[in-house]
């Protein structure tokens, strides 16, 4: 099976331990173990772990895991909860448990690369819903069922989106259910960076506004446990649990039962979680905004939620040119555009630590002035 290059990953990969300042990392910053357990109460925790036998897990996942998972829903058994090793695996295993070639898939774009790549790899006929800037990112729905007409395997969509910080409401979730409907079709819905909200408004998961929906989650992004490596994927269709499950035996079995009981103390305290990340996310975009709003060559859509930015620039330089340049001049860390192949653009993250973030844009904002003041070299 052929897979074309993971854009994303490999600069990423290549590029991001080679600078001072990393500002292309999309994880709410990582908790160090210890303020974790103090967080949530259970600084004890790893004492009442001693005896516990280093042996392989349930299948399926933790029981009192999938069982707090699946109280996060409206209405869902814990027995359409799988845990998976991360948003990545949940999604790869949704695409290898339910595309067959010749399938339609109908994927947004851009997007997390696996998410339109992979079902191709696989056979599937893949059609992109293009976003657009001028439309704040969201889907035109008009396109999204004409490219749905006369039947699909998959709808795919991320929210909130990577790499703009894009909302999908209650109003767009429940109008891109009907369609799957219409269609035939599932929704396979990526919501790692959920609960994010940089406003106030709350939205709700797909699963709770559309029975035809497979969501995945990630303990990575909003929760700050990407050390953990852990996701899972929720659906009320039992049909497609079980080609989950069945697939699930040729991939990696159970994951490690001993991150499921720390992963177990996220979920049982995802709220006190929620109210640090959306702290500090909150925080840090008002940096961001700032920045952008000082920089005459840069423009953005402002994100509306998670901790990813695609700001526009009016340079004429390729982005990734402009990316390098800013690692070997700055020291610092952005994605570029030719990553999502959108030119023009690059993805900043801004769920880290405060201080980075001012320095790494006032490191940018020299690189910037340089560029505009003199010749590219």
């Amino acid at each position: 099976m052929r897979v074309d290059p993971f854009l994303v990953e490999r600069f990423m990969g290549k590029y991001e331990h080679q600078v001072e300042l990393n500002l292309a990392e999309t994880c709410v910053k990582p908790f160090r173990l210890g303020e974790f357990l103090r967080l949530v109460g259970r600084e004890d925790y790893l004492n009442e772990l001693m005896d516990l036998p280093l042996t392989y897990g349930h299948v399926e996942g933790l029981p009192e895991l999938r069982e707090r998972i699946a109280g996060l829903y409206r209405d869902l058994s814990p027995d359409g909860v799988l845990v998976t090793r991360g948003a990545i695996d949940a999604n790869f295993l949704a695409f290898f448990s339910l595309v067959e070639p010749g399938d339609r898939i109908v994927s947004i774009f851009p997007a997390y690369q696996q998410l339109y790549s992979l079902p191709k790899a696989f056979g599937a006929e893949v059609r992109l819903l293009h976003l657009r800037e001028s439309e704040d990112w969201l889907p035109d729905l008009d396109r999204l069922s004409r490219l749905a007409d006369g039947g699909a395997r998959l709808l795919v969509v991320n929210n909130p989106h990577n790499p703009t910080g894009a909302l999908l409401e209650e109003s767009h979730l429940r109008a891109i259910c009907d369609i799957a409907g219409d269609a035939g079709a599932y929704v396979l819905a990526d919501e790692s960076y959920h609960g994010l909200e940089l406003g106030e408004e709350r939205v709700p998961s797909m699963l709770d506004v559309c029975d035809r929906a497979i969501v995945t989650r990630s303990f990575s992004k909003s929760l700050s446990l990407t050390g953990l490596r852990l996701g899972w994927i929720a659906t009320r269709d039992e049909g497609v649990m079980e080609e989950l499950m069945g697939h699930r035996d040729y991939t990696t079995i159970s994951a490690s039962i001993l991150l499921e009981h720390l992963a177990l103390l996220a979920i049982e305290n995802i709220e006190r979680i929620y109210e640090r990340n959306r702290g500090i996310v909150r925080e840090n975009l008002e940096v961001v905004r700032e920045w952008v709003e000082s920089e005459p060559s840069v423009d953005w859509v402002p994100p509306r939620a998670g901790t990813v930015a695609f700001p526009s620039y009016s340079l004429d330089l390729p982005s990734e040119e402009l990316a390098l340049r800013l690692i070997r001049e700055k020291g610092v860390f952005v994605v570029p555009g030719c990553c999502f192949e959108m030119e023009g653009h690059f993805r900043i993250g801004f769920g880290g630590d405060g201080n980075e973030l001012r320095e790494g844009l006032a490191r940018f904002s020299d690189l910037l002035s340089s560029i505009q003041g003199g010749p590219v070299i």
